[in-house]
């Protein structure tokens, strides 16, 4: 059956960091479930359980595994390969749904030692911490890398951790946005907000206004039709990859939807 709508998607703009389009010939509720999938339910990679042998320094246990796991790491290419732990037949982890990572550092001369996601080391070279795959590419430094843990001489940090896969709605560690800006009515045509003062706010950059309007006339009988989103990357996983990853889970969801109701309607019929 033909759907009563064949919404029309148009790239703007597609980089390492962010892509940018709009939907068009569809409704308010769907391009927001987008953006609500976009965020919650994509997949990625991210440290879930640690061990720690020693930490002499001035940060507890705690502090380093809440950092740890804030630490975004590449999943483009392993992601789809491992298991959720709560479906591997495994004991505890194993390479089908864990990825290993050790740190072991100690300070021995004067100078602080900075402990960063450089110092991580992983057991499978396609999931690292973002950072290290940027330096790869030769437009990043040092400076870029997520600094831990400070230590001064004689201090030390050892550790062993496992990252799993999952997804921001068990934990916003595995969020694989920086952000996902969602906008639809440019020109305020609807008053979707009330501005104190229309011209002291800045104009959206899909205006369609002169530049003496502040914004458009109030049209009462508007209804949201084009919808501009702007998703970005925490750098685990590309941009248009948290897209295309998004619209497989959300019609997964639509189709377990339709499932569940023939299987009610037809529950239904044989009561009757």
């Amino acid at each position: 059956m033909p759907y009563a709508n064949q919404p029309i998607v148009k790239i703007l703009d597609l980089n390492d960091e962010n892509v940018k389009f709009t939907i068009e010939n569809t409704n308010l509720s769907v391009a927001n479930s987008l953006r609500r999938v976009f965020i919650a339910e994509v997949p990625t990679i991210a440290i879930d359980w640690l061990q720690i042998e020693a930490n002499s320094s001035v940060l507890h246990d705690e502090f380093i595994a809440h950092r740890l796991g804030l630490i975004p790491l590449t999943s483009d290419d392993i992601v789809d390969k491992l298991q959720y732990p709560r479906d591997c037949q495994c004991e505890e982890f194993c390479p089908e749904c864990s990825v290993e990572f050790t740190l072991d550092v100690k300070c021995v001369d004067e100078n602080t030692r900075h402990v960063t996601t450089k110092d991580l080391n992983s057991s499978n070279a396609r999931c690292v911490p973002v950072t290290n795959r940027q330096q790869e590419r030769d437009f990043a430094t040092e400076d870029n890398d997520i600094l831990l843990v400070k230590l001064r001489k004689g201090q030390d940090l050892k550790l062993r951790a496992f990252a799993r896969k999952g997804f921001s709605k068990e934990h916003a560690k595995w969020n694989p946005t920086a952000g996902v800006a969602f906008e639809y009515d440019p020109d305020n045509s609807m008053r979707h907000t009330l501005y104190p003062k229309p011209e002291e706010w800045p104009k959206s950059d899909f205006s369609e206004l002169p530049e003496d309007e502040a914004q458009a006339s109030y049209d009462y009988a508007a209804e949201p039709e084009k919808f501009f989103l702007n998703v970005e990357s925490t750098g685990a996983l590309r941009p248009e990859n948290i897209v295309f990853m998004g619209l497989t889970a959300f019609k997964q969801k639509l189709d377990d939807l339709q499932t569940q109701l023939q299987h009610e309607t037809a529950e239904e019929q044989l009561r009757v």
